[in-house]
């Protein structure tokens, strides 16, 4: 979800690592489904979305 996101923002994994304050390792890790964030990178991204976190991270 998070890399069509970003896609549809044209924003690039760094750009999007950049606004919410991580590495760009660490996106890569959420797109692939590796790593399981924060609540407060949670709540980071999914204000640069302008979306709910829920709407962002689906859980499976």
């Amino acid at each position: 979800m998070i890399k069509e996101l970003r896609a549809k923002e044209n924003l690039t994994q760094i750009e999007l690592a950049q606004k919410v304050g991580v590495r760009r390792e660490t996106i890569v890790f959420l797109e692939k489904g590796k790593y399981n964030p924060s609540l407060k990178l949670a709540h980071d991204i999914s204000k640069v979305f302008k979306m709910r976190i829920e709407e962002v991270f689906i859980l499976e």
